[in-house]
């Protein structure tokens, strides 16, 4: 899932498997990345064996959350779910997993995903069972998380404004430079002579 997770830095971090908690958005992505893989090769059968295919054009209609589709959106995808799809089982797996992430009891949580990942490896989807796997290997982490209720959303704000000011500066001459723009834009460091405020 991480690279981070390596045996020597985890072997670093005191009790790393009470500590470290997977970003439930991060998770969300894997199932996402599944559920369009599993879409594409659906789409891809169906256009081979008839010509046709109900999932053309559908593809953001798979990937959005219920709160983000448009009205008529949702009634397209209401019938599109209702088809007995492969894609449409992989999507309730992922809609699943979202579920999953509102327990906070740790043995509570444990049990449903347990469940989540049995029906993922039972559901003969390839793109599932893979992200089961993945899923199944990290876990701890993502009870972590689920209990403890930790995101890492500064983080990844910080890390928007950093992609921001390299794609505004289309580019640096070195590091140092980098490192400074960063640090100006980011350290909130007042620019006022000191004694003024």
């Amino acid at each position: 899932m991480i690279d981070i997770l390596d045996g020597r830095k985890k072997e670093t971090i005191l009790n790393a498997e009470e500590k470290i908690c997977f970003d439930r958005f991060h998770v969300a992505r894997y199932f996402t990345k599944a559920v369009d893989k599993v879409r594409a090769d659906e789409h891809r059968d169906y256009k081979a064996k008839y010509g046709t295919s109900p999932l053309t054009k559908t593809r953001y209609m798979w990937l959005r959350s219920k709160e983000s589709r448009a009205e008529q959106s949702t009634k397209d995808f209401a019938a599109l779910s209702r088809m007995n799809l492969k894609t449409a089982r992989a999507w309730r797996i992922k809609e699943s997993a979202v579920e999953l992430w509102k327990l906070t009891d740790r043995k509570e949580s444990q049990k449903g995903w347990h469940r989540l990942l049995g029906w993922a490896a039972r559901c003969r989807l390839r793109p599932m069972i893979e992200v089961g796997r993945t899923i199944r290997n990290y876990l701890w982490g993502i009870l972590n998380a689920t209990v403890k209720r930790a995101t890492n959303a500064k983080v990844e704000s910080v890390n928007a404004i950093i992609q921001k000011l390299k794609v505004r500066a289309c580019g640096f001459r070195n590091r140092d430079r980098f490192k400074m723009v960063i640090l100006f834009h980011c350290g909130k460091l007042s620019l006022l002579p000191e004694g003024l405020s």
